[in-house]
């Protein structure tokens, strides 16, 4: 009797493994269901800047290590003047390089501009598998292709100043300024997101 069960059992249990380890090599994200997301209007010229750049739609973190052994993608600093990183759980630090320039220009002209404070840079460079995960905890996150998906974008907090969680008019008008002026200059597009309480800036090839 016990041969007779063994015999069934075990056959069960591999095929038990072998779905699971099928479902966990599986993409977290149908890629047929986010290609079909339409951009909005105001999104549309974030992302036709981000495709400028020469990089491929960033599915997972191979891909975006490809580009950092390219010579691509560039680490950006926990910290600079005029910003810090927050801990990023479903982002990663990198940007091409005139992204991850423009960052620290617009760093140091809020700086200048407020005396020393500093703003907090919520989110970077975001792949497929990210934002999937991101969306599990947060379904403001988008299901669509994201200009964070392509090394040019990135996240400003207005309501994180100096690294203080905390409503600050002042600081927030003095951020804004500084994104307008290199708004107005053609370096980069900005969106004002109040369901994440930041702003969403693409750098653009220029």
């Amino acid at each position: 009797m016990r041969k007779f069960l063994c015999v069934v059992f075990v056959p069960f249990m591999y095929s038990l493994h072998y779905s699971q380890a099928a479902k966990k090599n599986l993409p977290c994200y149908d890629l047929t269901t986010v290609l079909k997301v339409e951009p909005t209007a105001l999104y549309k010229p974030h992302l036709d800047a981000s495709k400028s750049f020469g990089v491929h739609l960033l599915k997972d973190s191979k891909t975006v290590q490809k580009y950092i052994n390219k010579g691509k993608f560039h680490k950006i600093k926990k910290s600079g003047k005029g910003y810090q990183i927050q801990k990023l759980d479903y982002s990663k630090a990198y940007m091409v390089s005139k992204a991850k320039t423009t960052l620290e220009n617009i760093g140091s002209k809020f700086s200048k501009a407020t005396k020393g404070a500093t703003f907090t840079v919520s989110s970077i460079t975001r792949t497929l598998e990210d934002q999937c995960r991101l969306r599990r905890v947060n379904s403001n996150a988008s299901l669509g292709i994201s200009s964070h998906n392509y090394g040019n974008s990135f996240d400003i907090s207005y309501v994180r100043f100096n690294n203080v969680l905390k409503n600050n008019p002042k600081m927030e008008v003095a951020l804004e300024k500084v994104l307008k002026h290199y708004a107005d200059a053609g370096r980069i597009y900005y969106i004002k997101e109040r369901q994440q309480s930041c702003y969403h800036i693409t750098v653009r090839n220029y």
